[in-house]
């Protein structure tokens, strides 16, 4: 099962993220909220498995996204 551990807004912000997670070695997946909006505007869900969504939360926090 996937969580969601991060909004983020704007494909920058997400690639930020996306770039944070891998070299933290995560398992994740990033996903655009809507469908029809230039992906600068857009949000995107950061999602988790399950069982690292603590530890990436913690992550995160560390690194000031949170």
């Amino acid at each position: 099962m996937w969580v969601v551990v991060y909004m983020a807004q704007g494909k920058e912000m997400s690639e930020r993220i996306r770039d944070l997670l891998t070299k933290e070695g995560f398992l994740f997946k990033i996903k655009p909220i809507y469908k029809n909006v230039a992906p600068e505007d857009n949000y995107y869900k950061v999602m988790v498995p399950k069982s690292e969504a603590n530890e990436a939360h913690k992550v995160l926090m560390e690194n000031r996204y949170l």
